[in-house]
């Protein structure tokens, strides 16, 4: 792996808030979006999607559609390769299943959520498109719809797919079935466990689906040109992997698919996914044209992918001397229409901050008829963590102990396994249960009501494993000493800034002499999806790479220079020179103005694959204020920690961490999708779907702790998905605090807070198993 010895040595602007490289070109309008794109001929699209969330296509008549005058091109689920089932590609540790995305783009036998694509016009402009719309008819036969996740478990059940066999059961399953995947881990004896407990905790809880609320509507381009070539500018957070599904969607050679990533506004997760460009791209095929399709809002809601709804159920016990003896958890995740939930990502998420011998996890992976979930910020974690960070604190509160002490005693530590049994590699969890217990967020008095109600603090702990995969870079030293890099990673959180800080620290320049842009598929080398936190800490490696091995190569045309061998060569401050010899020195600029006088120029690849995780852990305390007669939270003050490994832009660091805590306070407080009787989404704008504001959220404040990862020229973490992980939990802890009631659903809006305070003195609604063994074929009932 990478040396690390270099890690000292420059540090000039390693850890520098420095200004964000595309700021200008974003607040100005410069920066091109996938809306932007403007093509000779382009044709705008629209897309013709079902108002049923479960039916059988029996006709589709398009004859009056394509009859419209300014109407270039309509596609059906026809008009498209019919992939086998089974068919899938590989995008990093990702196993795509094309056969379910194909279906899911646009649907060819049935529909299975309301808002499913069943057909596509490209016209001449929008308004045409959207005319043609209503002149196709679509015949239904609308069959029984299930939306939530324990119902679909049951026999009897509305089946989605009539080829979808459980998998991951001790034995292979023979009848169709709506649970697409059953996990179980653990480790140790659970009823030694229980016995050993003085108190034992068990609870259930629900949580809705949420949309990662992205400010920027997918657009995206396709221009099927007429040597076969297809150009795709899209919106995406990976366009290696688009390049390689799209081959397997449309059949065509991966050589001859280009992906142009645009910037993007906002994704966190959900623009991995194959959505739009698969359907520019029949239209342009038929049509001979580019064409462009923009969502609106209401469609982004309706029928993109969003976060994953839940019920869980968890049961802790303890010793009266804090040691935890046992954990079991059963995880029902809805992914939608289709497979594929964050299920495993659950798993780790929701228990890696916490030792025990004694553990079980099973979990369910189901399919209804929502929208197919994606990805949202340590996918699957939020709602696990809200079910064990309420357990946890409950459990506490019952032996006596302090919430933090009892925390600190079963923090997991370097070397311990996670609930995997996988060992961690160095961890800093330890580090940031003690800078919180001596942190005034901590040690202050709560903070004084504002409002009338009552207050309470709150503690919750988060974790992500941190992503790694494969990434490329290409790097140029130019003939004045500037740099050119151009990444294969989609920068989502201007991490463009952050590879600045790295060149100019590796050269002794400064970050106004480098330039970073992304390449599209065909100018830089294979790039794994920006996302899961591995950006920084991967992409940053390829640089890190790429950086030392031009400077490699500058030291031997010094070495050539001076009649030295190479490893006498030593560079700093922007100088090359001979060891012990002061006065044999040359400048940088001075190599890079001969590199294009005839001594050959300086080009050079970075890459990094293989590394180890550097997993992520965080704590957060949240002051929070209750109404007692209208259920409303308030949060008063707000303090996360999390440690970062190494802040390459501390205040990149910091904005991230923030914006983290402020999504993860939304899910917790008010956001949540809400269907009618027939399947349909209610809230499909940000009028309805209620976001938090700037007038809901304090100024949120942030600890950073540094402890290093165990690889990486830097010692760097990712930072992005930990911080939405744990404020459900944190809040849900002030509230009970606050007022003395144990929040089981989110989100804790003021209608379910004010019905928790009204039953404040009945039991928790609890989830029965008809078979509470833990074996796969058990099922939920409420």
């Amino acid at each position: 792996m990478v040396d690390t010895a270099p890690r000292a040595a420059r540090t000039t602007y390693i850890g520098a808030s420095t200004p964000k490289i595309d700021g200008v070109d974003k607040v100005t309008g410069v920066a091109r979006y996938g809306a932007d794109v403007r093509l000779p001929g382009m044709l705008d699209a629209k897309i013709l999607r079902s108002p049923h969330a479960h039916a059988r296509i029996v006709r589709i008549d398009t004859s009056r559609a394509e009859a419209l005058p300014g109407v270039m091109a309509v596609v059906t689920g026809r008009d498209f390769p019919l992939l086998k089932p089974g068919t899938h590609v590989q995008i990093g540790v990702l196993r795509m299943d094309l056969y379910r995305i194909s279906n899911l783009v646009i649907a060819r036998q049935k529909v299975l959520f309301a808002g499913h694509p069943v057909a596509a016009v490209a016209a001449t402009s929008p308004e045409i498109a959207q005319e043609a719309l209503d002149l196709i008819q679509v015949e239904y036969e609308v069959l029984p719809h299930v939306l939530d996740e324990v119902e679909s478990m049951k026999p009897g059940a509305p089946l989605l797919h009539d080829d979808l066999f459980t998998s991951g059961t001790p034995e292979k399953t023979t009848k169709p079935s709506n649970v697409a995947l059953y996990i179980e881990m653990g480790r140790g004896d659970l009823a030694k466990g229980e016995a050993e407990a003085d108190v034992v905790v068990e609870r259930s809880f629900k949580t809705q689906t949420v949309h990662q609320g992205y400010i920027e509507p997918e657009a995206e381009t396709a221009w099927w040109q007429p040597d076969g070539r297809l150009s795709v500018w899209a919106d995406t957070q990976g366009p290696f992997g688009q390049r390689a599904q799209l081959s397997v969607f449309l059949g065509i050679p991966l050589g001859r698919i280009t992906v142009v990533p645009m910037e993007v506004g906002g994704g966190f997760g959900a623009k991995n996914a194959l959505r739009l460009s698969p359907l520019c791209a029949g239209l342009s095929r038929k049509s001979g044209r580019p064409v462009r399709i923009v969502l609106s809002r209401d469609e982004v809601l309706r029928a993109t992918g969003p976060g994953v709804a839940t019920t869980n159920y968890v049961k802790v016990g303890a010793k009266n001397d804090g040691k935890i003896t046992l954990i079991d958890a059963r995880m029902v995740y809805n992914a939608g229409a289709f497979p594929g939930s964050p299920l495993a990502g659950g798993t780790l998420v929701g228990f890696s901050a916490y030792q025990t011998p004694n553990l079980r996890i099973v979990g369910y992976d189901v399919v209804t008829n929502r929208p197919k979930v994606q990805a949202y910020r340590a996918p699957g974690g939020p709602p696990i963590s809200f079910a064990v960070e309420s357990v946890m604190d409950e459990v506490a509160e019952k032996i006596g102990m302090d919430p933090l002490d009892f925390r600190i005693k079963n923090a997991s530590k370097t070397g311990d396994a996670g609930p995997n049994d996988l060992k961690f590699n160095r961890i800093g969890l330890t580090d940031v249960l003690q800078r919180v217990k001596s942190h005034p967020a901590w040690t202050d008095p709560v903070s004084a009501p504002r409002f009338g109600g009552k207050v309470g603090r709150g503690l919750g702990l988060g974790y992500w494993r941190g992503g790694t995969n494969t990434s490329s870079c290409e790097l140029n030293l130019h003939g004045d000493g500037s740099v050119s890099l151009v990444t294969g990673s989609v920068d989502l959180s201007s991490v463009r800034t952050a590879f600045a800080q790295i060149v100019a620290d590796q050269f002794g320049l400064t970050p106004a002499d480098v330039t970073v842009t992304t390449g599209d598929t065909n100018s830089v080398g294979y790039t794994d999806n920006s996302g899961g936190s591995r950006v920084t800490y991967v992409t940053g490696t390829a640089v890190f790479n790429a950086c030392q091995a031009a400077i490699g190569v500058l030291k031997g045309r010094a070495a050539q220079k001076f009649g030295v061998p190479a490893d006498l060569i030593e560079f700093g401050e922007g100088v090359f020179s001979v060891r012990d010899i002061q006065e044999k020195r040359i400048a940088l600029k001075d190599l890079a103005a001969e590199s294009v006088r005839g001594s050959g120029v300086i080009s050079t690849s970075g890459t990094a694959t293989g590394m180890q995780s550097a997993p992520a852990f965080a704590a957060q305390v949240a002051d929070v204020e209750v109404d007692l007669e209208t259920g409303k939270v308030q949060i008063l003050r707000y303090t996360a920690f999390q440690d970062v490994g190494k802040a390459i832009n501390r205040a990149q660091v910091v904005g991230q961490i923030q914006g983290g805590v402020a999504q993860g306070a939304g899910w917790g407080l008010s956001e949540a999708y809400v269907w009618d009787e027939k399947g349909a989404l209610r809230n499909a704008s940000f009028l309805d779907y209620r976001m938090p504001t700037a007038l809901d959220l304090p100024a949120i404040d942030v600890e950073l702790i540094e402890t290093p990862a165990s690889d990486g020229p830097f010692g760097v973490r990712g930072v992005g998905e930990v911080p939405i992980v744990p404020p459900a939990g944190a809040i849900a802890n002030a509230i009970y605090r606050a007022a003395g009631v144990r929040m089981d659903v989110l989100p804790m809006n003021p209608e379910n807070v004010l019905m928790a305070i009204k039953r404040r003195d009945k039991p928790l609604a609890r989830t029965r198993w008809l078979r509470g063994n833990g074996s796969a074929g058990e099922t939920l009932v409420s």
